[in-house]
This record gives C-alpha cells, structure tokens and sequence, in this order.
C-alpha cells in the first residue's frame, strides 16, 4: 500500500512538474516575454500622468501647481519597483534602453517644465485679472487632451506638434485683455512645441533604426471564442488546434484593456498572453485603503494620485489564467473603483 502512494505521489508530482514547463499553445511567432508586462508600466506611466495633467487644466485655474517633480518621482519608483520584480528574467537591453532614453528625457521636460513654472509661470498667473482662463490657457488644456488621446494608440513621437503651433499662433490673435499672461503662455508653449518637434523627429529616426516595428496584437489563448460583436470586431481567430481553448488575436496597447473587460465580462477566462501563463500586471484606481480581495493577487506597489487627494493607483500582479475572474470582481466592488490599465507583454 505504502509503495501504491509513493507511486501516485511520484507521478502526481511528474505530472504538474511537466505541466509547468510544457510547451505554451501560442504559435512562436506570437510568443513575448513574460517581463514585458512588468516593463511596460514606466511606458504607460508616461501616458498616465499627461492624462493626469490634462485633466488638471481642465478643471484648475493655476496650470503651475501641477506636482511635475512629484510625477518624476514616481516614474522612476515605478521602474525601480518593477525591475525588482524581474530580476528572474534574462537582461531585456533593448527595452530597458527604451525606458531609460523616455525617463530621462521626461525627468529633464518635467524639471524644466517645473522650473519655469514655479517661478515665470506663477508671475504669470499673478498678472490675470480674476480667475478666467486666457485663450492660451484654454489652448493648452485642449492640446494637452489631444496629445493623451493620441499617445494611447500611437508612439508619442508621431504627434503632429508643429500643426498644435501653427493653431496657437494663427487662430488666438493678440488682443483684449491680460496681455502679459498671454504672452507669457506663449512663450511657454511655443518653447515647448518647437522643442517636442525636433526631439521627436530625432527620436523617430533613431526607434526606426534600432527597434523593428511592433506588432499592434497580441496573441491569446482563451477558453471559449466570443460571440461576434461589432464593437469588438478587432478579434481574429488563430488557425490551427488549441486543445479545449481558442487562439485568437486582440489589439495591444489602450484597446488590449478595453478588450480584456470585455472578453471578461461575457465569462471568457485567459490561459495564455503572448505565450505566458505568469504573471499579467494591472492597475487599479481607488481609495487610499483599497486592497485586492483574492490570494492569487499582489500589490507590486502604489502611488497616490496627487491632484486627487484620497486616490490611489495600485499597480497589481495576477496569474493569467485569473485576470479575467478579478477583472470582473474588480468591476462588481463600487463605481469608485475602476481598472486603469492591463498591461500586455
């Protein structure tokens, strides 16, 4: 009898030792590695805080108390977290490099920036008369917009600065009242816009020679195939054989969140992104004493959203297979309590 248990503990353990380094069902060719969902967020950080900063000029009339030096710190805690997190995984240079080339020119914008805000930019501000927003003003809060709305698809270098330049100096003619202010803020985004739009076209030179271009979806291995929905009509199904699940393709970037809620919400469970069934990162918006509910899920980290005192964003990490339950659970909690981003590999 003892020698019939060794057996089928020997075997049970052959069995799962097996299952854990079995070979993924994603096709090769599809295939990323798994510390990229880790890597991507200092990337995404770049997008979260100018969504950030655009929402703030929507509503504040003091465009300079937005905490620039605080975002820097939290860009590179951020980096610093994640890269613990991946110390398992093989040196990935060329993203690193990536991330360090965007953070250093981001730590430099942002100490400018900071700089001339906190002294030229609050001078500015003091000479308007009562709490209106000048036309510069209220240019630079749509450009801002513009600008998130573009970078959650496309490379940030693909903006159209020079057009956003060309619009403040040909539609908002001087004249009427606060001239010192307006001009000021001319100055200022003028200085900006000119200096976006030389970087850019050098960073675009240099990511085209270096980087090959990426791919805009994501392979993934799910439980049972969507029904056909014409929000949705990006997903294409894989040829080939998957075992019980389905290989289909989703978009990446801004729309791999989107579709993921998705598919979650319709009872769609994932088994593998890119190729791995690891750890999938995500980040949630929430009250300052919000915490994941299930065992499966680790903080990595969390930053106060600083223009939103009493927020938080907590940067999570889950098995593959269990995003789509906490995505839903996510969903079921309060209106309060929003998923902000998942992070493709």
């Amino acid at each position: 009898m003892r020698r019939i248990t060794a057996f089928i503990l020997a075997a049970a353990l052959l069995w799962s030792s097996m299952a854990a380094f079995a070979e993924p069902l994603t096709p090769l060719d599809q295939r990323r590695g798994a510390d990229q969902t880790f890597l991507t967020f200092p990337e995404w950080y770049l997008v979260h805080s100018p969504a950030e900063y655009a929402h703030f000029l929507g509503y504040s009339t003091h465009p300079s108390e937005f905490p620039l030096f605080a975002h820097i710190g939290q860009f590179w805690q951020g980096y610093a977290a994640v890269c613990r997190e991946i110390q398992k995984f093989p040196f990935n240079g060329g993203y690193h490099l990536m991330v360090m080339v965007i953070g250093t020119s981001t730590t430099l914008e942002y100490s400018l920036k900071g700089i001339y805000e906190h002294t030229i930019g609050r001078l500015g501000e003091a000479t308007r008369s009562g709490i209106t927003l000048v036309p510069e003003e209220r240019f630079a809060g749509r450009y801002a917009q513009a600008y998130v709305d573009f970078i959650r698809i496309d490379p940030w270098y693909m903006f159209d600065f020079a057009a956003q330049l060309k619009t403040l100096w040909s539609d908002f003619p001087i004249q009427g009242p606060n001239l010192l202010r307006r001009w000021e803020r001319r100055f200022a985004l003028t200085s900006e816009l000119v200096a976006k739009t030389i970087y850019g076209k050098l960073i675009k030179l240099a990511t085209h020679s270096i980087y090959d271009a990426p791919k805009p979806v994501s392979a993934v291995i799910l439980s049972k195939a969507p029904q056909p929905n014409p929000i949705y009509s990006e997903v294409k199904t894989l040829p080939g054989s998957f075992g019980n699940a389905v290989g289909a393709t989703i978009p990446r970037y801004e729309a791999f969140t989107r579709y993921s809620l998705w598919l979650a919400a319709n009872g769609i469970e994932f088994k593998e992104i890119a190729g791995n069934s690891g750890d999938v990162v995500v980040s949630v918006l929430a009250g300052n004493n919000w915490s994941p509910q299930a065992n499966a899920v680790r903080v990595l980290f969390a930053q106060p959203i600083i223009t939103q005192p009493g927020r938080r964003r907590f940067v999570l990490a889950m098995p593959v297979p269990e995003l789509s339950n906490q995505l839903r659970a996510i969903g079921q909690e309060s209106n309060s309590i929003s998923v902000e981003h998942v992070y493709d590999f």
